[in-house]
């Protein structure tokens, strides 16, 4: 059964307490008055912004018009981060984690010896898009200039290349040597440097795409707002905001500020929400010809970590399954009398029907099919079962569920691998509505009232709409 939203936010809150421990109390926390306030005054910015921007990735990403090029990648889920090293020279106040091992170059699940090995990793997987963080990546201008070179060597214009950096390491010789690289866009956080556009604008002209990109601090706001025009002045041609996120880590920086926190999948600043709407309705008010992305916390959470999924899932999924909108795997089947079944499929086989688009597995009574088969069976008298799956890339394998191993040109092999997440038997009225709204619908059905599809539904599609203020 599907938890009530009460059931959700106790689940979160427990969460969130677990995460902090003996510092959790310390944490100012919005209070239901202080939430219905705060939901209040984003709806008030929401409706002031309505009809001026575009809205994307479920109401999750503002403003879609004018994205840098690396941002409408990322928003299509085809966009690999290599942290090129653990390393950084800025110590800011919202950095996540330690930055003070080199270590070698990886995704978040996946590390990489040579360049040819990750070039393999993005043939594989398809992306369009990879970018160079850190740490700071200027900081091993070697590794990063080696790992660029050979992938712009092997996909050419087809993949688009970023790099993050502070900046402090930027000069004329170095940002030459990036755009011989091949390098497509560079984004700078002038947060490690005081808000100076300074080493900037040294890039405009030279890299195609010049981005300031850093989180919207909230006492930061009056600065920025002088510091967007600063920006367009001086060709920067765009402005993306993160929403600030506490992590154990930074818990003792934080400490210091008068933020109040956001309970979710994650510890967010509810200021830092609103400061960056402030600031694209600003933006909007003044003219300015800057276009600002606000890449909210949830966006990330949910829409690349589904991306994350679609990838595994293109390995892993056997004929008959599907991936859906929220990126895993589903396997649909008939559960019933082995007699039933049997009939199900001796009427499949008389069809002529690809018989791997379904699978008969009598020791487990149970048919597996495709969607597009629904209309040549025979459901009655049987059930309707719908089971999740969740899929990964991994450096090694864990024995615990199915994998493929894949090998790079090293010799070396990563892994693909499935686990099941979520199993519903659905039968009579469920089964039907779910075969009728969630096969055909295309976009997320709304208003279900069933208990067992209330229960699937965030294993079909991503929630939709900013982080929920309770």
């Amino acid at each position: 059964m599907a938890a009530e939203p009460d059931e959700q936010h106790s689940r979160l809150i427990e969460a969130n307490r677990r995460e902090y421990g003996e510092f959790y109390p310390a944490l100012t926390f919005l209070s239901p008055h202080a939430a219905e306030a705060a939901t209040d005054r984003r709806a008030a910015l929401l409706a002031e912004l309505a009809g001026r921007i575009e809205l994307g990735c479920g109401g999750t990403k503002l403003d879609m018009r004018r994205l840098s090029p690396g941002c409408r990648i990322c928003a299509a889920g085809e966009w690999s981060c290599l942290f090129i090293n653990g390393r950084c020279n800025a110590r800011c106040f919202y950095c996540p984690s330690r930055q003070d091992e080199t270590g070698l170059p990886g995704t978040n699940t996946v590390t990489f010896r040579s360049p040819a090995d990750y070039v393999a990793y993005l043939e594989q997987f398809g992306f369009r898009g990879m970018s160079l963080s850190g740490g700071e990546p200027l900081l091993t201008p070697g590794r990063s200039l080696g790992f660029l070179k050979a992938a712009k060597k092997h996909f050419g214009d087809k993949l688009h290349t970023w790099l993050y950096t502070n900046g402090t390491l930027v000069d004329r010789d170095l940002l030459l040597r990036l755009r011989d690289a091949g390098l497509d866009e560079i984004r700078f956080d002038i947060g490690a440097v005081d808000y100076s556009l300074e080493k900037a604008a040294q890039a405009v002209g030279l890299i195609p795409t010049v981005t300031v990109e850093i989180p919207a601090v909230p006492e930061k706001r009056e600065l920025l707002r002088t510091k967007m025009a600063e920006m367009a002045d001086r060709g920067i041609r765009h402005l993306n905001l993160h929403q600030l996120r506490l992590t154990p880590y930074s818990q003792p920086r934080f400490a210091k500020r008068p933020y109040n926190y956001l309970h979710g999948e994650k510890v967010t600043v509810l200021e830092s929400e609103l400061t960056a709407l402030e600031l694209i309705c600003y933006g909007l008010d003044a003219g300015i010809d800057l276009p600002v992305n606000y890449c909210s916390f949830v966006f990330k959470h949910r829409y690349q970590k589904a991306a994350a999924r679609r990838r595994g899932a293109s390995l892993m999924g056997k004929s008959y399954e599907s991936v859906t909108a929220a990126g895993y795997l589903r396997s649909m089947a008939l559960g019933g009398e082995a007699e039933q079944l049997d009939s199900v499929a001796e009427h499949l086989r008389s069809l002529g029907r690809d018989n791997t688009r379904w699978a008969f597995l009598p020791a487990k009574r149970t048919l597996h099919f495709a969607p597009e088969l629904v209309s040549h069976i025979d459901f009655t008298g049987c059930a309707l079962i719908i089971s999740y799956a969740d899929t990964a890339i991994l450096e090694k394998v864990s024995y615990r569920n199915p994998f493929k191993e894949l090998k790079l040109p090293s010799g070396r092999k990563i892994v693909a691998e499935r686990s099941p997440v979520a199993e519903f038997v659905l039968e009579g009225v469920e089964a039907r509505a779910f075969l009728r709204d969630y096969l055909n619908a295309g976009v997320s059905p709304e208003g279900q009232s069933h208990t067992g599809l209330k229960s699937l539904h965030a294993y079909e599609y991503l929630a939709e709409g900013l982080q929920e203020y309770f």
